[in-house]
């Protein structure tokens, strides 16, 4: 194993020891469940972080839950509380507009229900949305965030997120796109669907079978009413364009949300979070360096990807900052394995860069 190997072993073990303290709090606060010590019984096989074992036993773990348990879990889980959810909502970096929408939608619903408890007349709840805006400015994010919404509320009973694209519903044979539709309309039933880039369906002509995806989900919508929710999600011109192809599709989705693109200082925020959540620190003068990275970068919004941009900019950053202490220059301890310093940052941008000639290169060849 060479002195790379080794730092990013290093950079794995604290990565993983991290991840396993957020587990534990995490089912102790949803379900009291503690870990066990060997004070307390038996004691757990250990495993290190860095080991096969260690990478390979969550993938047999889920080879061995069958559709059953799944079903079972999903019903079991119990709902969260109204105060939580809003308060993740609003930790939320920007987005501010849709926290107002989402919190005027639950005041709304949870008005409905007083009505009806009340033997007074409420408006029919319709619940399908679309959301529209550029790539990685938070509508998956948010939409997972509503199937949870919704059955705290109790609009949906299981409350979970089924997320696909024109792939997922549409067959390459006339007839066989209603069936697999409808397998995954019954999968997400209890919950939302989340149909990403959904102008694809209808986008392709006539000929084209999405139209039957269209119609085997609008009498879906109709049919599922009480118990599932759709939401479309695309850029926001197309997204117009989809929603007004089929009167069906208008009347349904009268719930629209824009997600506009992200600040720069948004994004600065973006990084620092997940930089803190993964045990980093930017140096010092990386902060500004970072800073004209994306200023420099998120003019060609479609290209970079708001959020998804920031995202991949941090991964290309560990692994230059990976490359740099594997050269022996520095000492290897916590601070030096958590600090980012500008040339990380500017060693991810030239990495991109040289990964996206490539790429133009090799299409240039096809």
């Amino acid at each position: 194993m060479d002195r790379k190997d080794e730092i990013i072993q290093m950079q794995n073990e604290i990565m993983q020891g991290l991840l396993r303290q957020r587990m534990q709090l995490l089912s102790e606060d949803l379900w009291g469940i503690k870990p066990v010590s060997p004070e307390d019984g038996e004691p757990a096989a250990e495993v290190s972080p860095a080991s096969p074992a260690a990478e390979a036993a969550p993938a047999a773990a889920e080879k061995k839950e069958n559709k059953k348990e799944e079903k079972q879990q999903e019903e079991e889980q119990p709902a969260e509380s109204m105060e939580d959810l809003k308060k993740e909502l609003h930790g939320y970096i920007g987005l501010d507009t849709i926290k107002d929408e989402v919190d005027s939608l639950v005041n709304w619903i949870e008005i409905c229900k007083a009505r009806k408890e009340h033997g007074l007349p409420a408006p029919d709840l319709s619940l399908h949305m679309v959301f529209s805006g550029n790539p990685g400015t938070g509508k998956t994010m948010v939409a997972r965030l509503m199937s949870r919404i919704y059955k705290s509320l109790g609009v949906l009973s299981k409350g979970h997120l089924v997320e696909v694209d024109r792939s997922g519903l549409v067959a390459g044979y006339v007839g066989q796109t209603a069936i697999k539709t409808s397998e995954v309309i019954e999968k997400a039933k209890g919950g939302v669907l989340f149909i990403d880039e959904a102008y694809a369906l209808t986008n392709r002509g006539s000929t084209d079978y999405g139209q039957e995806a269209v119609d085997t989900l609008l009498k879906a919508m109709e049919d599922m009413r009480e118990d599932l929710v759709v939401i479309v999600a695309g850029y926001t011109e197309l997204m117009k364009a989809f929603i007004h192809s089929n009167p069906g599709l208008e009347s349904r989705f009268n719930r629209f949300m824009f997600f506009p693109d992200y600040t720069i200082d948004e994004m600065v925020g973006i990084f620092n979070m997940r930089c803190g959540k993964s045990g980093y620190t930017l140096a010092e003068g990386a902060e500004d360096t970072l800073r004209e990275i994306l200023e420099e970068e998120s003019k060609d919004v479609e290209s970079f990807g708001n959020a998804r941009g920031v995202r991949n900019l941090f991964e290309r950053a560990i692994a230059a900052q990976a490359d740099r202490l594997a050269q022996g220059k520095e000492e290897i301890n916590k601070n030096t394995l958590m600090s980012l310093k500008s040339e990380d940052l500017r060693a991810a941008l030239e990495d991109k860069k040289a990964e996206a000639g490539q790429k133009e290169s090799e299409d240039g060849k096809e």
